[in-house]
């Protein structure tokens, strides 16, 4: 479970977060929505320690990680995932090595770990086959193809496909999603909606997402938390945003356009 408490954050005298209180339990997907500049980015990399907030707490897992030694926080970041804006694969590595850079990372070489990994995981996203559905045979055979793809050789729904898996590598507990359907068709929008849906209920896994994008709040969301001027505004379930008569929320969902019905 994510708690944050009291939590405000400034930038010289611009003042970015001022006294946010939100609790994130286990297992939910949860949205945080708002116009741009509102805190939503600030407010997660506070969540997962990037940032040090000026005052308040952030306590998950019983632990409040801006009291932690830094080995401490390492250990509690290898329950998170995080998937970038724009899936920011690195051009240079192969799909393989973009997958399983963050193992690679924490001292895992042996050959068959890792590839293990990277095949359980690339399955789980939908770019590789069930092996028991189509044999061990093809699944190799597809998974030869696969490895050793660049990004340039993806669409956009393959490297965000990709950036999924590489946030789901060691099986974390938190995966934070920052603006994930940015820049895609609607058709591959929706795609990845669903594979954010999928995930959360296969895998069990708090997700926790940035978005713009009212269709995915609508569709995936348990909970929806609206961020307005530095200040949690709204706070509740997706049904309630839905129908919600405050006036600034109905500014925000008119402002992009969205019908909600």
């Amino acid at each position: 479970m994510i708690e944050i408490k009291n939590l405000h954050k400034s930038f010289g005298t611009k003042k970015v977060l001022n006294g946010i209180n939100l609790t994130i339990p286990d297992g939910v997907t949860y949205c945080i929505i708002g116009r741009s500049g509102c805190g939503k980015s600030v407010l997660i990399k506070n969540i997962v320690g990037l940032l040090e907030p000026d005052e308040g707490e952030v306590i998950i897992d019983g632990y409040n990680i801006h009291n932690l030694e830094r080995k401490e926080l390492f250990k509690i970041r290898e329950k998170f995932g995080f998937v970038f804006q724009g899936s920011a694969l690195f051009d240079s590595y192969t799909v393989y090595e973009n997958v399983i850079i963050g193992l690679y990372e924490r001292g895992v070489r042996d050959p068959k770990i890792l590839q293990s990994e990277a095949t359980r995981v690339l399955t789980a996203v939908g770019l590789l086959p069930d092996p028991e559905e189509v044999g061990e045979a093809a699944f190799q055979n597809e998974w030869k193809i696969l490895r050793d793809k660049m990004p340039s050789d993806l669409s956009g729904g393959m490297r965000k496909r990709v950036g999924v898996a590489r946030a789901l590598v060691g099986k974390p507990s938190y995966i934070f999603y920052d603006e994930p359907t940015t820049g895609l068709d609607p058709i591959t929008s929706e795609q990845v909606d669903n594979l954010i849906a999928s995930l959360a209920k296969k895998l069990s896994i708090t997700s926790v997402i940035i978005t713009h994008d009212l269709f995915s709040v609508v569709k995936i969301a348990n909970y929806v938390a609206l961020l307005e001027d530095g200040n949690l505004h709204f706070n509740g379930e997706v049904g309630q945003l839905r129908h919600s008569t405050d006036p600034i929320v109905l500014e925000f969902l008119e402002r992009y356009k969205t019908k909600v019905v």
